[in-house]
Protein backbone atom coordinates (compact mmCIF):
# COMPACT_ATOMS: atom_id res chain seq x y z
CA UNK A 1 0.00 0.00 0.00
CA UNK A 2 1.06 3.35 -0.84
CA UNK A 3 1.47 6.20 1.52
CA UNK A 4 -0.92 8.23 0.00
CA UNK A 5 -3.44 5.70 0.28
CA UNK A 6 -3.67 7.13 3.73
CA UNK A 7 -3.48 10.86 2.97
CA UNK A 8 -0.20 11.27 3.30
CA UNK A 9 2.20 12.48 0.78
CA UNK A 10 5.55 11.12 0.56
CA UNK A 11 8.39 13.39 1.79
CA UNK A 12 11.92 12.22 1.27
CA UNK A 13 13.45 15.35 3.41
CA UNK A 14 10.76 14.36 6.36
CA UNK A 15 12.03 10.37 5.86
CA UNK A 16 15.85 11.66 6.09
CA UNK A 17 15.35 14.19 9.07
CA UNK A 18 13.14 11.20 11.13
CA UNK A 19 15.74 8.58 9.94
CA UNK A 20 19.06 10.80 11.11
CA UNK A 21 17.08 11.67 14.71
CA UNK A 22 16.62 7.99 15.17
CA UNK A 23 20.44 7.25 16.12
CA UNK A 24 20.53 8.41 19.97
CA UNK A 25 24.50 9.78 18.73
CA UNK A 26 23.28 11.91 16.20
CA UNK A 27 20.90 13.13 18.61
CA UNK A 28 23.66 14.10 21.04
CA UNK A 29 25.79 15.66 18.33
CA UNK A 30 22.14 18.00 17.39
CA UNK A 31 22.36 18.98 21.11
CA UNK A 32 25.73 19.64 21.27
CA UNK A 33 25.55 22.19 18.26
CA UNK A 34 22.43 24.03 19.58
CA UNK A 35 25.24 25.80 21.59
CA UNK A 36 27.27 26.20 18.45
CA UNK A 37 29.73 25.69 16.19
CA UNK A 38 32.47 22.92 16.69
CA UNK A 39 34.95 20.96 15.03
CA UNK A 40 34.49 16.78 14.15
CA UNK A 41 37.63 16.34 16.66
CA UNK A 42 35.54 18.63 19.61
CA UNK A 43 32.06 16.82 18.93
CA UNK A 44 34.03 13.54 18.97
CA UNK A 45 35.93 14.27 22.32
CA UNK A 46 32.73 13.39 24.96
CA UNK A 47 31.49 9.99 22.69
CA UNK A 48 33.75 6.70 22.78
CA UNK A 49 34.33 6.07 19.37
CA UNK A 50 36.75 7.15 16.60
CA UNK A 51 36.80 10.81 14.82
CA UNK A 52 35.51 8.74 11.39
CA UNK A 53 32.45 6.91 13.08
CA UNK A 54 31.78 10.49 14.40
CA UNK A 55 32.46 11.68 10.76
CA UNK A 56 30.26 8.91 9.50
CA UNK A 57 27.31 10.18 11.64
CA UNK A 58 27.91 13.80 10.68
CA UNK A 59 27.36 12.90 6.90
CA UNK A 60 23.83 11.62 7.67
CA UNK A 61 23.02 14.23 9.58
CA UNK A 62 24.66 16.70 6.51
CA UNK A 63 22.35 14.52 3.96
CA UNK A 64 19.31 15.31 6.22
CA UNK A 65 20.31 18.97 6.34
CA UNK A 66 20.22 19.30 9.12
CA UNK A 67 24.05 20.19 9.91
CA UNK A 68 26.54 22.39 7.47
CA UNK A 69 30.36 22.14 7.55
CA UNK A 70 32.02 26.11 7.25
CA UNK A 71 35.53 26.69 6.07
CA UNK A 72 37.52 28.55 9.06
CA UNK A 73 40.98 28.53 7.75
CA UNK A 74 42.22 25.01 8.58
CA UNK A 75 39.01 23.56 10.74
CA UNK A 76 35.74 23.09 8.97
CA UNK A 77 33.30 23.74 11.94
CA UNK A 78 29.93 21.86 11.80
CA UNK A 79 26.64 23.82 12.64
CA UNK A 80 23.14 22.84 13.63
CA UNK A 81 20.37 23.80 10.68
CA UNK A 82 17.20 22.97 12.79
CA UNK A 83 15.25 24.35 9.90
CA UNK A 84 14.39 20.04 8.56
CA UNK A 85 13.38 19.95 12.37
CA UNK A 86 10.01 22.26 11.72
CA UNK A 87 8.68 19.47 9.10
CA UNK A 88 9.03 16.91 11.73
CA UNK A 89 7.26 19.62 14.46
CA UNK A 90 4.15 19.52 11.82
CA UNK A 91 3.99 15.87 10.93
CA UNK A 92 3.90 15.34 14.79
CA UNK A 93 1.56 17.76 15.86
CA UNK A 94 -1.09 16.30 13.33
CA UNK A 95 -0.88 13.19 15.63
CA UNK A 96 -0.78 15.29 19.02
CA UNK A 97 -3.87 17.16 18.38
CA UNK A 98 -5.74 13.86 17.05
CA UNK A 99 -4.12 12.12 20.92
CA UNK A 100 -5.54 15.62 22.52
CA UNK A 101 -9.02 15.21 21.04
CA UNK A 102 -9.02 11.32 22.08
CA UNK A 103 -7.89 12.24 25.63
CA UNK A 104 -10.26 14.94 26.38
CA UNK A 105 -13.25 12.21 24.75
CA UNK A 106 -12.01 9.65 27.35
CA UNK A 107 -11.72 12.78 30.37
CA UNK A 108 -15.52 13.55 29.57
CA UNK A 109 -16.53 9.69 29.61
CA UNK A 110 -14.52 9.15 33.13
CA UNK A 111 -15.94 12.20 34.35
CA UNK A 112 -19.59 11.25 33.94
CA UNK A 113 -19.06 7.62 35.08
CA UNK A 114 -17.64 9.16 38.51
CA UNK A 115 -20.75 11.73 38.80
CA UNK A 116 -23.47 9.74 37.14
CA UNK A 117 -26.48 11.62 36.56
CA UNK A 118 -29.39 10.53 39.04
CA UNK A 119 -31.95 8.32 38.29
CA UNK A 120 -35.14 9.06 37.08
CA UNK A 121 -37.64 8.25 38.74
CA UNK A 122 -40.12 4.99 38.11
CA UNK A 123 -43.07 5.70 36.53
CA UNK A 124 -45.97 4.95 38.18
CA UNK A 125 -48.43 2.24 36.82
CA UNK A 126 -51.35 3.77 35.15
CA UNK A 127 -54.70 1.45 36.64
CA UNK A 128 -56.39 -0.24 34.01
CA UNK A 129 -59.76 0.71 32.84
CA UNK A 130 -62.19 -1.70 32.79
Amino acid sequence: MQPSSYGIQPSPGLDATLAALADPTRRAILARLASGAVSVTELARPFDMSQPAISKHIKVLERAGLVSRGRDAQRRPVRLNAEPMAEVAAYLERYRRHWERTFATLDTLLESMQNPAPPSPAPTPNPRKR
